[in-house]
């Protein structure tokens, strides 16, 4: 059953990343387009859910906080899963995608440095991947355990 939901939030999860991620790329590089944004976001979201189906974030999550003796929904443990999550899905999503960007602009004639590119990116992208998480993650969260039949947040075992 908790691969069940794990497979659900990292798909939820991934789709939401991709959704706002693409679209602050694109808007970032000065050149937006209704075009250029669908085509990030399906490349941002392959990324995404290759990254949210191959590692086990609850895993993570959960050595990282839990084991720790930290508090499910606490607002000291939700800052520390956005913040690992947002640093194991924006730097893959935003290099591929400052990638993709860079190339796109090369195709056109444009000269902007690859390593000024994609450190903008970063920057902006690990601010509001960060947000988007903190904000996205819990509630997605609460959908899919409402929805599969589950209190959230779940309660920790007793030891």
């Amino acid at each position: 059953m908790m691969k069940k939901i794990g497979m659900q939030v990292s798909f939820l999860m991934g789709i939401t990343l991709s959704f706002f991620l693409s679209f602050t790329g694109v808007a970032a590089s000065g050149h937006f387009s209704l075009p250029a944004w669908l085509i990030s976001f399906v490349i941002s979201a392959v990324v995404s859910l290759v990254i949210g189906f191959f590692i086990p974030m609850k895993k993570i999550l959960d050595s990282m906080t839990v084991d720790r003796g930290m508090e499910p929904g606490k607002l000291s443990t939700r800052l520390i899963e956005a913040l690992i999550s947002n640093l194991i899905y924006t730097p893959m999503i935003t290099i591929i995608m400052s990638t993709y960007g860079y190339i796109q602009s090369a195709k056109h004639g444009a000269k902007v440095p690859y390593g000024l590119m994609l450190g903008k990116s970063l920057i902006v992208c690990l601010i509001v991947g960060f947000v988007l998480i903190f904000i996205f993650q819990p509630m997605i969260m609460k959908f899919v355990f409402n929805r599969n039949g589950l209190d959230y947040p779940p309660r920790p075992p007793r030891r």
